[in-house]
């Protein structure tokens, strides 16, 4: 691990931009923890979201997205797309933790960043965690007109317009309960946050296809901008994944439990390939793989 006079550097500096991270344990295998658009790693263990907290025995890096919670930002929209948040990684992962191999964890924008990442250094990851799989492909573009509707409308009526009218959709089934919060991304540059996403997408199916790193995808219902059929499809894709899905809060409960294993087991046991559905947080038989 880096260290400069004795301790653990805060921050580093990544393609013009300070990024903050923090490192919680002292030993044993390396987990990036990332988080998903205008979120960080504060706003994620807020939520419920902070799945490396089951782990015992390992270091889990929990590292801001640039212009996001503690890292400083860009002025530039392309260096928010997943493929520049996917180089940012890899070259945080070189200063941070040079050679080792990691368990990457992510959600939406974060699964973006991973998937990104392994198709450029398939060999640093000994796992991955696809939570919450953002629209892709087909789907992308509606949710990019989504985006941009939302910059140009902080950019009109500041921060607060845009947390209002996002407080008007839909919570899905599985966050029910969850506590309200805004935006981790400073006002002056979170329509250069939301511009860059609308022009990020996850890579090309075929591309996908060539990934081999056990993988476990965490997905909920009921939610249009993290689509159960983006879960599906990767899950068909990506020849060694395990889907599991959640339709309640009990169902996320079980979330940092099924990663843990996840973790422990990648590279011991063939990864289970398949859809496993738990109703109120219990889990099911595997059903095998979902239909088309």
């Amino acid at each position: 691990m880096f260290q400069r006079d004795g301790g653990a550097v805060p921050a580093i500096q990544v393609n013009g931009a300070s990024l903050d991270f923090d490192v919680v344990g002292d030993s044993g295998p390396l987990v990036v923890q990332l988080h998903g658009l205008t979120s960080s790693r504060s706003r994620d263990a807020q939520l419920g979201l902070d799945l490396g907290r089951a782990l015992r025995g390992h270091r889990v890096l929990r590292l801001d997205a640039r212009g996001h919670g503690g890292s400083s930002g860009t002025a530039d929209a392309a260096d928010y797309r997943w493929d520049r948040l996917a180089d940012d990684l890899l070259t945080a992962l070189d200063v941070i933790a040079p050679g080792e191999t990691v368990h990457g964890l992510g959600p939406s924008m974060g699964t973006g960043t991973l998937l990104h990442a392994a198709l450029r250094d398939m060999a640093r990851f000994d796992s991955l965690t696809l939570m919450l799989p953002p629209t892709a492909w087909g789907t992308r573009r509606a949710q990019a007109q989504t985006y941009l509707a939302g910059a140009d409308l902080v950019e009109r009526e500041g921060v607060a317009a845009f947390v209002e009218l996002g407080s008007t959709t839909p919570v899905p089934p599985a966050l029910a309960g969850a506590p309200q919060t805004g935006p981790a991304v400073a006002a002056h540059l979170l329509p250069t946050v939301l511009r860059g996403a609308a022009a990020a997408d996850l890579p090309p199916k075929k591309a996908l296809a060539h990934i081999t790193v056990p993988t476990l995808i965490l997905a909920w219902t009921g939610d249009h901008t993290h689509p159960l059929r983006t879960a599906t499809k990767l899950d068909q894709i990506l020849p060694h994944s395990r889907l599991v899905v959640a339709r309640t809060p009990y169902g996320v409960m079980a979330w940092p439990g099924l990663f843990a294993e996840h973790v422990i087991t990648a590279g011991v046991e063939s990864p289970t390939t398949g859809v496993v559905e738990i109703p109120g947080g219990r889990p099911a038989a595997t059903t095998g793989a979902p239909s088309a």
